[in-house]
């Protein structure tokens, strides 16, 4: 009897516990669809992280892990997820949709189509997915192909207004102005009361010429929804062509009031400000556009003119030369810096810009117009595309350019992808007792081999690779316990514990170099133990870094310069060189030694240690996003991508804001 209930007893309790756990489970699926929602997409996929860890069968964390990848720009690693989930549960369309999105952003345009019709397979009544097959024909200029699936799609949805809006754009994109606003007024009958159907008949006004219809139906967007940037940008547009440059600078202001980061809105308000005299405010303005976007050459030569018109020559100057550099045949450039030399008195600039302009009017002279008009005259048009690279259009009221793709999502707040970074490797690991607590942490660095460590000396190191300055009371705490330990030493010499000990206080202190002369001690006393090498190993490092930035060096050193100090860097190598072979399962060891490669630009020698690291602890994210980058420095392009994408799944945020500035370089 006592058998039986012990085996129900323990039944129970199991079912329970199992009980608990799905409730977990579901708890966190829950916090982590929550994060998603109010889009902080690098905590939800923490939370997704644990779903997967602990039910992998599952198809759901893996779709909204990739979600919040795709919110993200991890495309890559956004269509891995979508693809376990597909393999997992085949008959979802939305994943196959978000998949064709990614493939879609990532130019796999025949993959993309692909995806977008299994979506409709399981889901053909959705016009969102009609509409996404469409985008993709745009995407790839094939407006016939468009336009046939959009008609396809009002078959069966004939008062879809986003349908009509697309089948606009296309008849526009076709040169078919009179179809397009039949299409623009079908949009507006089917869906009187949303903005959206305004700003595409507004466009249609607009490249017809009709710029008062465009600026009624701008009046009506505005009113449906005023706290939208892109009207107010478009009403300005409509007023500028108008000649209401007040009305204009009004809706620039209240553009920028909604979205005080519009490059759009600070261009062009810039350009207004600099036509009415108001030059400061207009500096003002430049100043913002070139915060946003630095390479702006159009922007900066504005910004030359408006600061020598206010007399700050210097800046003119600087502000020129940096646009000559870009357009070496810019003659007006060359005329306007030389006045600003001049008024600076720098006559021997100045008369140097005027002997070029002199050759370079004897050239066209002798050439004949023809053979420079392309690079020498601008276009007739009011405004300019963003993309136009024709610095004599600098005093031009700047538009988008058409990007079909960015209507396959929505702009989000507070993408962490859109932070950015300094691109640098995550830092080496140390032994300490203190650490950064960030808002979002990567997976917490445990190793036995510390722990037997914390055991033996009866302390509690920690690993970390984000240290943190000491607060006073710490700071004196550690000198307090120097002198504890040095009294310790003078009693007990011949025992390296104390001096281990006492070098992580000179550590912290900054101390390096009594740091080092310690550790030297403690290795001639005990040279089989992998602590002391390790500490060594990034004491100097640390205090070759001290040493660099007196030099002027920081970031990956390059292997031919000759102020290297290559020794020294071996030096630290060689001791990670004997931590692992006392201690080969130490992968901090590995990840450290691959930074010192890394610094000396040896990327092979890099990735072949983070990869050791890797395969030690499949879940250790700052070798993911080191060789990640290693892999980029080699052109190792698609590989270096998929292991940011890893380490951004497994914490580092930064990850995300790499691959979509790599992504914006290649393109």
């Amino acid at each position: 009897m006592k058998i039986a209930k012990a085996v129900v007893l323990h039944f129970l309790l199991s079912l329970s516990l199992l009980c608990n756990a799905q409730l977990n489970t579901a708890r966190m699926m829950e916090i982590g669809r929550n994060a998603l929602y109010f889009e902080d997409y690098v905590l939800s996929i923490q939370y997704f992280n644990q779903v997967i860890d602990s039910k992998p069968y599952l198809h759901e964390p893996y779709f909204f892990r990739g979600l919040a990848k795709f919110y993200l720009d991890d495309f890559v690693g956004a269509d891995e997820d979508f693809s376990v989930a597909i393999a997992k549960n085949p008959y979802i369309a939305q994943c196959y949709q978000l998949r064709g999105m990614c493939r879609a952003r990532m130019d796999s345009t025949v993959l993309a189509e692909r995806d977008f019709r299994m979506a409709i397979k399981y889901d053909p009544q959705n016009p969102n997915l009609w509409q996404n097959l469409s985008v993709l024909a745009m995407q790839e200029n094939d407006w016939d192909k468009a336009s046939q699936v959009v008609d396809s799609l009002l078959l069966f949805s004939p008062r879809n207004s986003g349908a009509y809006m697309l089948r606009s754009r296309i008849s526009l994109n076709l040169g078919d102005t009179l179809h397009a606003l039949s299409m623009a007024e079908k949009a507006v009958v089917n869906d009187k009361f949303s903005a959206d159907v305004y700003d595409a008949r507004a466009m249609v006004h607009y490249e017809m010429g009709n710029y008062e219809s465009a600026e009624a139906d701008l009046d009506r967007a505005v009113e449906l929804m005023p706290a939208r940037s892109n009207s107010y940008i478009s009403r300005a547009l409509v007023r500028y062509h108008r000649n209401n440059l007040r009305g204009a600078m009004n809706d620039y202001d209240m553009a920028l009031y909604v979205e005080p980061g519009s490059f759009y809105a600070h261009y062009n308000r810039g350009l207004l400000r600099m036509n009415v005299g108001d030059d400061n405010l207009a500096i003002e303005d430049f100043d913002k556009v070139l915060d946003i976007d630095p390479d702006n050459t159009m922007a900066r030569f504005n910004r030359a003119l408006l600061r020598d018109a206010v007399g700050d020559y210097k800046g003119a100057i600087e502000d020129y030369s940096r646009v000559i550099e870009d357009y070496p045949n810019f003659e007006y450039a060359y005329a306007c810096r030389a006045k600003s030399r001049r008024k600076y008195g720098d006559n021997k600039g100045a008369d140097a810009d005027e002997k070029w302009l002199f050759k370079r009017q004897l050239d066209i002279y002798n050439k004949g117009i023809d053979a420079v008009k392309e690079e020498y005259s601008a276009e007739n048009d009011k405004t300019r595309k963003r993309s136009d690279s024709n610095v004599r259009n600098y005093n031009k009221m700047v538009v988008a350019d058409d990007a079909y793709s960015k209507q396959y999502t929505t702009e989000y707040r507070g993408k962490v992808q859109d932070r950015n970074v300094f691109v640098e490797l995550e830092p080496i690991f140390v032994l300490t007792y203190y650490r950064n607590d960030g808002e979002l942490e990567t997976l917490p660095h445990y190793c036995k081999p510390l722990e037997e460590l914390n055991s033996q000396l009866n302390t509690s190191l920690l690993i970390t690779n984000d240290e943190r300055a000491l607060s006073a009371n710490e700071a004196e705490r550690r000198f307090d316990n120097i002198n504890l330990l040095s009294k310790s030493i003078a009693d007990n010499p011949d025992v390296a514990n104390g001096l281990l000990l006492r070098a992580i206080d000179y550590y912290l202190v900054q101390d390096m170099e009594t740091a080092m002369a310690d550790l030297d001690k403690a290795i001639l006393l005990n040279n089989a133990s992998w602590e002391l090498y390790f500490i060594r190993s990034f004491v100097r490092y640390r205090l070759l870094e001290t040493e660099q930035m007196g030099d002027g060096h920081d970031g990956i050193l390059l292997k031919q310069d000759s102020r290297l100090p290559s020794l020294d860097y071996r030096l630290v190598k060689d001791d990670l060189d004997r931590v692992v072979e006392l201690q080969s399962d130490f992968v901090y060891a590995y990840f450290n030694r691959a930074n010192v490669s890394a610094k000396l630009s040896d990327f092979k020698s890099a990735i072949v240690d983070y990869s050791r690291a890797i395969e030690l602890n499949d879940r250790f994210a700052e070798a993911y996003f080191n060789r990640g980058l290693a892999r980029l420095y080699t052109g190792n392009a698609e590989v270096g991508v998929a292991d940011l994408s890893k380490a951004g799944e497994l914490g580092i945020f930064q990850a995300y804001n790499v691959i979509k500035r790599f992504a914006a370089v290649v393109k």
